[in-house]
């Protein structure tokens, strides 16, 4: 009786599912892989080519046992899809290098008027595919190479309506002789930024410049390299890394910022570093909320005679949240000295 009875439910559920309207099958088919949503059509004819219809392709090599499928199945599923259907997110996670499929999967993406585009693959030998594209709608991009040193990312990309982009494990190339690095500057519309573990070329400094930037993060550990901002509109500042040189050559370009991170990564601080970072904490003064780990303020420990400077910043301070990695002492009393003209600001301690 128990047997028949989760029977009978399992055939009344999948009734109760085909029931519903095709616009709300095929949300809930977007929110799987690309190769689960195909093998939904085993379920019923009226399945058969839900998946056709699905505004998000999601294509993972991590579902196949070879190379060989996967490009068969990639390659099928392109020319099988309606191409009436618009597409708005394509996710492609591919663990090889194969620049041939990445370059097609990107065409069409790009001739299907994409949104969202997120890709994680295997080194390039060669600058990446997106200079051969250019995109009106395109407003999310995210890539990650799994492998460093080796891809350049290009310096010009035509993506005008673009407004969050992440990248992951890139070398930025300078393509003039000004040692600058400016690959962020055609992005008109840019209000998110991720730089998460990229290299500068030569010792070249990077240049960010943008008057729509709001949201801005730099991961540059274990590599460190310069950086300048000019970002008038920047709110939000968030580091990971080693803090080498001055944020910015003007002041007023970082009046904005109100929320700020910092996690130094340093194993054996030179002399110079706990000075630039307490410089950085001058130059981000006018800050609402500061989160740091306790590896910052055990660097910050090491400013000559600490105690002693006038430190007439962070004012407006509402909110200090330390990150704490370990059992040693969080932070020397350092917290107190940031706080020293903000001491109704709110202090908590996240322990990690």
């Amino acid at each position: 009786m128990k047997t028949r009875r989760r029977s009978y439910n399992s055939d009344e559920n999948r009734e109760r599912i085909s029931d519903l309207p095709d616009c709300v099958l095929i949300h809930i088919l977007s929110t799987l892989n690309t190769k689960q949503t195909v093998q939904t059509c085993i379920l019923s004819a009226r399945w058969k080519n839900l998946w056709k219809l699905i505004p998000v392709i999601s294509l993972d090599s991590f579902y196949f046992k070879s190379v060989k499928g996967f490009n068969e199945f990639v390659s099928r599923i392109l020319f099988l899809r309606d191409d009436k259907t618009s597409l708005y997110a394509l996710n492609f996670y591919y663990r090889h290098i194969n620049n041939h499929l990445l370059k097609r999967v990107m065409k069409y993406a790009f001739s299907h008027n994409v949104k969202v585009l997120k890709i994680l693959m295997g080194s390039c030998y060669e600058s990446f595919p997106l200079c051969y594209f250019s995109s009106h709608t395109l407003t999310s991009l995210n890539i990650t190479v799994s492998e460093w040193r080796r891809t350049i990312f290009p310096n010009s990309l035509n993506f005008p309506v673009l407004t969050n982009l992440s990248i992951r494990s890139f070398v930025f190339r300078s393509s003039g002789d000004n040692g600058f690095v400016e690959p962020f500057s055609a992005f008109k519309c840019l209000n998110t930024l991720i730089i998460d573990s990229c290299e500068i070329h030569d010792g070249e400094k990077l240049f960010i410049s943008s008057a729509t930037l709001v949201n801005l993060t730099i991961k540059m550990f274990p590599f460190s390299y310069k950086f300048e901002l000019s970002t008038p509109n920047l709110c939000s500042f968030d580091f990971t890394g080693i803090p080498i040189q001055k944020l910015s050559e003007s002041n007023n370009s970082l009046s904005s910022i109100k929320h700020v991170n910092i996690d130094v990564k340093i194993e054996y601080p030179e002399q110079n570093y706990p000075l630039i970072l307490l410089n950085w904490l001058t130059e981000l003064a006018l800050m609402e909320s500061l989160t740091v780990s306790s590896k910052t303020l055990q660097i910050l420990y090491l400013v000559p005679n600490l105690w002693n400077i006038d430190f007439p910043c962070l004012r407006n301070l509402k909110s200090l949240k330390i990150k704490n990695y370990g059992p040693s002492p969080i932070s020397y009393g350092v917290d107190d000295f940031l706080l020293q003209k903000a001491p109704s600001a709110k202090k908590s301690i996240i322990d990690l």
